[in-house]
């Protein structure tokens, strides 16, 4: 009994087909998937016809393999069917023909490994600030960040003069996240968001993350309709509407969780702050400075930055233990300035606007870089992290990244004070610079902190 007579795998194969009967035939008819039945119809074919052949199999292996390649066609067919209600869904919504969207993503298909890289690290693994910001903060990026200042310091300038948020700043998240566009990913948006949005792994929050997906691919889908000429809601028309733009926007590289372009924007927050820099006439975070210059600057404006504002202070020596205590994880603005004085975690002179720190109402929260030692230990750098802090992390929600735009952003010169010194008359008009207090930037700052 080592080996599996042709009856059975015809036993088998039928089991197979009456799965697939089961399926509703005109899903394949209207999806354009003929491909996905082909391979069906195909893999079947070939069960039946190995099955027969002279030379036995060995049953636990060609059993194993034949269940796994079943499963995967199964898969394929919900993730086409998956794929066909979400079309369905937008074009009813945004009254956009149906059969554009069909065809448009007629070719769509999961890329499994991009499902491993969004699983979470495993239990021994150890976050560590020390090696992250090795990564970043280095000759090679900071030396890139200043040649891109110098090549877009006028529009820099601009947009600085425009959003309050500095030059340094929108340098330094542009560099972090792509090297100026050296690193935009390589796998096509539409496939991403198609794979996370409906063969998200199993981990605790698998529905949730793959709503999030879901309604990024909406957006993507929108997103790229309006960037081909057409109008939201479409009313079933295609006038102005670009076919090939459609396709060309919704097939561009993005990260493996959908980012797209210099700044790495997600389709949502390209359609509600990002902006056309170079006045073309459309937005292109792929290929236009300007246009990512622009949105990165909106962007941070939108979500709170307070120009003139610093973005962290340094715990004090004596008040560690304070700041472990307060230190909580959650990015929210909770303890007072004054309060954090009174407690040694910062100097007095960090609540004060004419040396340089802020208004002592101001809200604060502590933010904890976990590291461990040359011997292994678990050690911690804290910082208290202000408004601007906050809403860097809004950017990308990680106290690492957001530490590393503020310390790359120093490393070009960016000075982490109040702006200007604010007598007890103006105190109550902190969160914009005024316009005399402004300083045109003609240049780069040339020194650099080593990293």
């Amino acid at each position: 009994m080592g080996y599996v007579s042709c009856c059975h795998y015809l036993k088998l194969s039928i089991t197979k087909l009456q799965f697939f009967n089961l399926i509703n035939a005109s899903l394949f008819q209207s999806l354009i998937h003929l491909n996905i039945y082909f391979h069906i119809s195909s893999l079947i074919l070939a069960l039946l016809l190995g099955a027969c052949a002279s030379t036995p199999t060995p049953q636990s292996n060609t059993t194993q393999a034949i269940v796994n390649q079943t499963d995967e066609a199964a898969s394929e067919v919900l993730f086409a069917q998956n794929i066909h209600e979400l079309l369905g869904e937008v074009a009813r919504t945004q009254e956009i023909p149906f059969s554009i969207l069909e065809m448009s993503f007629s070719d769509a298909k999961t890329i499994p490994s991009i499902r491993k890289l969004v699983l979470p690290p495993s239990g021994t693994f150890k976050k560590n600030w020390v090696a992250y910001r090795k990564r970043f903060i280095e000759p090679v990026r900071l030396k890139a960040g200043k040649a891109f200042w110098e090549q877009n310091q006028v529009f820099l300038n601009q947009v600085e003069q425009q959003s309050g948020v500095p030059a340094e700043i929108i340098v330094a998240i542009i560099g972090i996240e792509t090297i100026y566009g050296r690193q935009t990913g390589n796998f096509r948006v539409k496939d991403v968001l198609s794979t996370l949005a409906f063969s998200y792994p199993n981990t605790p929050n698998k529905a949730s993350r793959e709503q999030l997906f879901k309604d990024q691919l909406k957006e993507l889908i929108l997103m790229c309709w309006s960037d081909a000429g057409g109008k939201l809601p479409a009313q079933n028309t295609t006038q102005g509407f670009s076919n090939s733009r459609f396709n060309t926007c919704l097939n561009q590289n993005s990260s493996y969780a959908g980012a797209i372009g210099l700044p790495q924007f997600m389709p949502s927050s390209i359609r509600s702050f990002a902006i056309d820099g170079d006045e073309d006439g459309r937005i292109d975070l792929r290929l236009s400075p300007k246009d990512a210059i622009a949105s990165v600057g909106n962007f941070m404006k939108q979500h709170g930055w307070q120009p003139g504002m610093p973005i962290s202070f340094p715990v004090q020596e004596s008040g560690l233990n304070e700041a472990k205590l307060l230190a909580d994880g959650e990015p929210q603005l909770k303890y007072s300035v004054a309060e954090l004085i009174h407690r040694g975690v910062l100097k007095s002179a960090q609540g004060d606007l004419q040396l340089g720190g802020v208004a002592p109402d101001s809200k604060a929260f502590i933010v904890d870089l976990p590291y461990p030692d040359a011997e292994d230990r678990d050690q911690v750098q804290y910082v208290v992290g202000l408004n601007n802090f906050l809403t860097i992390v809004q950017y990308n929600r990680s106290y690492f990244y957001a530490q590393s735009v503020a310390e790359f952003a120093e490393a070009l010169g960016y000075q982490n004070q109040s702006a200007v010194p604010m007598s007890k008359s103006t105190k109550g008009n902190t969160s914009i610079k005024s316009d005399e207090a402004k300083v045109k930037k003609t240049k780069p700052k040339k020194k650099s902190k080593s990293p």
